[in-house]
């Protein structure tokens, strides 16, 4: 340019427009960024995420409107009953214990005397009723003889038979009953003793005679561990639960035919190691994808489909987006293609099978953009674990979701939420091992109240 050449003041304000420009568009550049970070932000705040959409349990929902929303479809049938269903209608009986008769004795007409006429039973009705309970007091007297050899022979007290006065078992059972399958708490459990049964007891008696009938049932507890150790598959769940003011665990191992609870201070694989120190050399364990699970030993593994399909349904809340849909549909569909399997299915090459591994197999390598972090997330913890996806494809016995722990785990919930928290570590550990018995014997079709009684007995 040449020095002495005059500067267009046009030229000047064009430059300066032009810088100008150039900071609008980076500062647009910045907000576009911005933007889709907050609307990334304020997708999570329109669509949270709950027990509907993910694994967060229901205790969690605070303050959310509750909404009908459920992962079964809808079956075609009525509500009620099904036809073939067995009803509990109650029923009159054959022979009755006492028999009232109600006979006129003189006619509602022209109040002549009747009570000699022969009369005729035109109508049976009858009512069930409960006798007034009254404690039996027993009471055991030992003597002595004195031989002929000068020897002095005292009889024996039967085992179980304190030095005073003490609760017989049947009191022992009905304690540990309704504390660990109806929860009722221990202030409400010593009112229905007075008032119920005429029998005043204590509160602090009541945490001894359930801890008393938890030490007699140790034996059964280590029968249902051992079966825990065989089984062919094994559902794991665990919730938290304070234990004297503190975090505790409760943890379930359970399967078709036994539930184990244990009672823990910590939810990491060292419980496991603790109860199992040789893992689970001969089950398939199935579970919600908690890490901890994958450190132990078994013969494979099968995460949770109806926490993934939850997840989905979070996903698409969030983002409207197609992958999550597809990825539901084909979860959806091996769920039902299940059902349709026999036993001799399984050791067969199946095509329908291999298709969905193929379709599996696209969306973990279908790529997402970055706008939706959710749902790339998730496909990389379902790529990690992607050999854990359809295992129940592949045994008969096991299911595709672990909803069998989740029933087991939530009667330590209903415990809570009833009884509040558990006073003493020993408190949850009997609590554990009465409702380790309790559930086996229902799922086992026995009476569980008459369990406890056959194990209190068996110990004496």
């Amino acid at each position: 340019m040449n020095p002495f050449q005059k500067i267009d003041p046009r030229d000047k304000e064009i430059e300066e427009l032009r810088k100008e420009n150039q900071q609008f568009k980076e500062i647009i550049q910045t907000l576009i960024v911005r933007i889709s970070s907050l609307e990334e932000r304020l997708s999570r705040y329109e669509n949270p995420k709950n027990s509907r959409n993910s694994s967060i349990p229901p205790s969690h929902d605070y303050s959310r409107i509750p909404k009908t929303r459920s992962l079964r479809e809808p079956s075609g049938k009525k509500p009620g009953g099904q036809p073939g269903h067995e009803g509990t209608t109650l029923e009159m009986v054959e022979k009755p214990d006492e028999v009232i008769e109600h006979i006129p004795q003189f006619c509602t007409c022209c109040g002549r005397d009747i009570s000699l006429v022969h009369a005729e039973l035109v109508e049976r009705r009858q009512e069930v009723i409960l006798p007034v309970i009254q404690p039996i007091y027993v009471e055991h007297q030992a003597f002595q003889k004195t031989c002929t050899c000068g020897n002095t022979v005292v009889a024996d007290f039967p085992d179980g038979i304190t030095p005073g006065i003490s609760y017989g078992e049947n009191v022992e059972n009905l304690a540990a009953y309704m504390s660990a399958r109806q929860f009722v708490p221990f202030h409400r459990l010593a009112e229905m003793f007075r008032y119920v049964f005429n029998m005043p007891i204590s509160e602090g008696s009541l945490v001894k005679v359930i801890n008393r009938v938890a030490q007699k049932a140790i034996p059964a507890y280590e029968l249902i561990r051992n079966r825990v150790k065989m089984a062919d598959v094994n559902g794991g769940d665990e919730t938290g639960m304070k234990i004297n003011g503190k975090k505790g665990w409760f943890w379930t191992m359970q399967g078709n035919l036994f539930t184990f609870i244990i009672a823990s201070l910590n939810r990491g694989a060292q419980t496991l190691y603790q109860h199992f120190p040789n893992g689970f050399a001969f089950s398939v364990l199935v579970h919600d994808c908690w890490r901890c699970y994958f450190k132990v030993a078994a013969v494979a593994h099968q995460i949770c489909l109806a926490h993934l399909l939850r997840e989905f349904n979070h996903i698409n809340e969030c983002y409207k987006l197609k992958w999550a849909t597809d990825f539901k549909q084909l979860l959806v569909e091996t769920i039902a293609y299940k059902k349709t399997l026999l036993p001799a299915d399984y050791h067969k090459t199946l095509n329908q099978r291999t298709e969905f591994e193929k379709r599996l197999t696209k969306l973990l390598e279908e790529p997402i953009q970055k706008k939706h972090p959710l749902a790339i997330s998730l496909q990389n913890r379902l790529v990690k674990y992607r050999k854990h996806i359809f295992t129940f494809l592949y045994y008969h016995q096991v299911p595709p979701d672990n909803n069998g722990s989740e029933r087991a785990i939530r009667n330590v919930k209903v415990k809570q939420k009833i009884s509040g928290q558990f006073k003493s570590f020993t408190g949850a550990e009997s609590f554990a091992i009465l409702r380790s018995i309790i559930d086996t014997a229902i799922k086992n079709n026995l009476n569980p109240l008459h369990s406890l009684s056959q194990i209190n007995a068996l110990h004496l």
